[in-house]
């Protein structure tokens, strides 16, 4: 005699788990947009800011903007000095990097944060993005690698789109 059942031993075949994100795609992608800014940005201003400590700790030099040398009384619209006291007047650029990047490190941290949540990834890669902002090089480097991954999840889950 045959037996004509459905063989009930193999395991029924398993869907794609369903991503949910907690925004639209077009939410993402402005996230994403802004991220990659933000990246850009602060990596720039991490190489300017890893230039200024080593002319400043290794050679003793401050980028200086339209000052005179008390030394020499020569004036320069754009130069490199010994120590503040040895120039006055004109404005210290390589204070201008440090609170430039400190501010722009905000918005990067920003931009990292609103991606991290609408993406809904675990805490680890938010903190391994913010490293982005403290190691030369990696955020752009970071910032290629997210995006593909956002991008490849975006095309692979396209049912989560429709979210409001």
């Amino acid at each position: 005699m045959t037996d004509n059942a459905p063989d009930r031993s193999a395991a029924p075949p398993q869907r794609p788990a369903k991503r949910r994100f907690a925004g639209t795609h077009t939410q993402i992608r402005s996230a994403l947009t802004f991220y990659k800014v933000t990246s850009y940005i602060t990596g720039i201003m991490l190489l300017l800011l890893c230039a200024e400590m080593v002319l400043r700790y290794g050679f003793n030099l401050f980028l200086f903007a339209g000052a005179t040398n008390t030394l020499t009384g020569e004036t320069f619209a754009l130069g490199l000095a010994q120590a503040e006291p040895s120039v006055i007047e004109g404005v210290n650029l390589s204070i201008a990097v440090l609170v430039a990047h400190g501010w722009l490190y905000v918005l990067y941290l920003i931009a990292d944060f609103r991606l991290w949540s609408l993406m809904r990834w675990p805490f680890t890669k938010f903190v391994l993005i913010a490293m982005g902002g403290v190691i030369p090089f990696l955020s752009i480097i970071l910032e290629r690698r997210v995006h593909r991954e956002v991008e490849e999840e975006l095309a692979a889950h396209p049912e989560a789109a429709k979210r409001y």
